[in-house]
């Protein structure tokens, strides 16, 4: 099967990350996309991050009712922390009948150059990239691994709905209301 992997650290899932999924899946020739869900990802601060398994639990409630999205705990039996590059070397080694490709919004493009063998990333693996707000040109936008796609531009993130939820905001429409009511029984991302 042809896998695309979405890594992130899901905090929490939001319909912008269902939305990037599901355009992936079903327009870029994809059979299944998976959430990889990150227990720490090396580019941002690990005190912002709530306790990965209510993270891995919120993105599985987020896709229980579908076949083409999935989720992924991968990254919670390997190293800590986790690199891109280290994850795809052992799900190739795993699922050696997958092809897998990369989904990156464009500002991950723009940094990969700081990514850990990211000219392995470039050079063995296909780059799905999803428009991001405030995109700048990275230099490899016509690198022949790289697909830029025309995957609704979704100007929600993690940050607003955590911020927001912490200020006393309903934010039940951002997130699937599976994960809404999983949020609101356990108190997450309150003062």
């Amino acid at each position: 099967m042809k896998i695309g992997l979405f890594f992130g650290s899901f905090n929490p899932i939001h319909v912008g990350h269902l939305v990037i999924s599901g355009y992936m899946a079903g327009f870029t020739g994809l059979d299944q996309v998976w959430l990889v869900v990150s227990p720490h990802n090396p580019h941002k601060k690990r005190e912002d991050l709530i306790r990965a398994y209510d993270r891995l639990e919120m993105a599985r409630l987020a896709v229980e009712d579908t076949t083409e999205l999935q989720v992924s705990d991968i990254e919670f039996g390997l190293p800590r922390p986790s690199y891109t590059i280290d994850t795809l070397t052992y799900l190739g080694e795993r699922y050696p009948q997958h092809e897998f490709s990369l989904i990156l919004g464009s500002d991950n493009l723009y940094s990969l150059p700081r990514w850990k063998n990211h000219e392995i990333l470039l050079r063995d693996y296909r780059l799905l990239i999803y428009p991001r707000p405030g995109f700048r040109d990275s230099g490899l936008e016509n690198h022949p691994s790289v697909q830029m796609t025309e995957a609704p531009l979704m100007e929600i993130s993690s940050t607003f709905i955590r911020k927001s939820i912490a200020e006393g905001k309903n934010m039940q429409f951002f997130v699937p209301e599976k994960v809404w009511d999983f949020i609101d029984k356990k108190g997450l991302y309150r003062r």
